[in-house]
């Protein structure tokens, strides 16, 4: 029961706080990881912050990869625009 108490206050406190830890990865991962570390022998509390922890960094994995995405998508749109004004040869 202290060890809910425990993980229930973080939670709540850190999705009340404006920290980079609050996001939306981190609360499904950590949500993720509680049940796991509970089922796996009551390490609610451990598994909730490793959770934590993982899904963040997906996220910026994630994030990171989209980025990268949209630079190709650019690069590509740039080329075929410079491709498209070229001036044509003189007879």
């Amino acid at each position: 029961m202290k060890t809910r108490l425990i993980a229930a206050t973080l939670m709540l406190s850190l999705a009340s706080t404006g920290v980079a830890y609050a996001k939306p990865s981190c609360a499904k991962g950590a949500v993720v990881g509680g049940i796991g570390g509970h089922v796996a022998g009551k390490h609610g509390l451990l598994g909730a912050a490793a959770g934590c922890v993982i899904g963040h960094h997906m996220a910026k994995k994630q994030e990171k990869q989209e980025r990268e995405q949209q630079r190709q998508a650019q690069a590509q749109a740039n080329a075929q625009a410079a491709a498209g004004q070229q001036p044509a040869p003189h007879k």
